[in-house]
């Protein structure tokens, strides 16, 4: 499982620049006017993490494959766009199965223009989000009407959805996410099919002017206080800076360039570290003379789910899971080393896969 996210904003606040730095393409023209955007783009880039190198290198691995974050860029939105205004409802369908929202507040001024005339990013939040609610309450009610025409008819699915849609519906008519409403554990895979924009972990993106990066500004300060408040997520970063890094050619040039800036690391490494958070997952691995790789799991997830994110024969047949601890691994020299120090362990069916696992599936089919 990768982790999939939509980038929204309104035109002008920098959602394109970040796409292109992140990708580290060109794929979403940039330009200081609104709907540069026409088609979704989705770009694929490998999740960053220093203990998958590691691992490689001990093993002796031949190829290093890391887990994959997919991100799908769309047209601004403005005011309406729940109602067809700009490029309206169509882009908004096109985030509707992301994991998460990342969302991308202007937080520099200049003389790029802003379509609401002014630099507020609370404001902007606020614009966005509740084209999203109105969006989302356009759905349900719809699937609404149609359910209550089939319960009518004894269909049970038809009425369970209705336990769901009602209060959803109640709650979105009173500008409230779909998010806010409590589900019932047996009915939560009925409301996950209703991708709502609302039911999803929002993760806010300050965009700042270069000189901010590193400490943000006042308007940064007051996105991360409304996410504190929101119980969302929050990275600051300057678009233009993550462009300038992705144009460097080598690791060193990019990490002198960000040290020169005050920063420690890329804007793409504290974003999927501040995802990761927000959808609650980890990283586990397989290491061997073919290949090291890393694979993702929701935190709690047990040994036999683990297996089956690598291959559903896996998790059907699963017997045992050879384990290692990432640190034990790296201590011990590798999996000669961990056997041999007693730091390898057989885990059974019910073990909680823990951050940084190293794993040897073995199963029967």
């Amino acid at each position: 499982m990768g982790f999939n996210c939509g980038i929204v904003g309104l035109p002008n606040v920098g959602k394109s620049t970040l796409f292109n730095a992140l990708t580290e393409t060109a794929a979403a023209e940039s330009a200081n006017y609104p709907f540069t955007t026409i088609e979704p783009n989705i770009g694929r880039v490998p999740v960053p993490d220093g203990r998958l190198e590691t691992i490689a290198r001990i093993g002796k691995s031949a190829k290093v494959i890391p887990t994959v974050l997919e991100f799908v860029d769309i047209a601004g939105l403005v005011r309406g766009a729940s109602k067809g205004e700009g490029l309206g409802n169509k882009f908004l369908a096109n985030i509707r199965e992301v994991d998460a929202i990342v969302h991308v507040l202007r937080c520099f001024e200049g003389e790029t223009t802003h379509v609401e005339g002014s630099v507020d990013p609370v404001r902007d939040a606020e614009t966005v989000e509740t084209e999203l609610l109105l969006a989302d309450l356009d759905s349900v009610e719809r699937q609404a009407d149609a359910a209550v025409k089939r319960a009518r008819g004894g269909e049970k699915e038809a009425k369970a959805r209705l336990a769901i849609l009602e209060p959803v519906a109640a709650a979105l008519g009173a500008g409230k996410p779909a998010s806010s409403v409590e589900i019932a554990k047996d009915l939560m895979p009925l409301f996950r099919q209703l991708n709502l924009l609302t039911a999803k972990p929002i993760l806010y993106i300050a965009n700042v002017e270069e000189d901010s990066a590193a400490a943000g500004n006042g308007h940064s300060a007051r996105v991360a206080a409304m996410a504190e408040a929101k119980g969302a997520a929050c990275v600051v970063i300057s678009a233009a800076i993550e462009a300038e890094v992705a144009g460097l050619s080598n690791a060193e040039e990019r990490l002198d360039f960000l040290d020169s800036l005050g920063l420690k690391e890329p804007g793409l490494a504290r974003i999927v570290r501040a995802g990761h958070n927000l959808l609650n997952l980890i990283a586990f691995f397989t290491v061997g003379p073919k290949e090291a790789r890393a694979w993702t799991l929701e935190r709690g997830g047990k040994a036999p789910q683990a297996a089956g994110v690598i291959h559903t024969d896996f998790e059907r047949g699963f017997i045992r899971a050879e384990t290692i601890a990432y640190d034990d691994f790296v201590a011990c020299g590798g999996e000669q080393g961990a056997k041999e120090m007693g730091k390898m362990r057989a885990e059974g069916r019910d073990y909680t896969v823990k951050d940084g696992d190293i794993f040897h599936f073995r199963f029967n089919v």
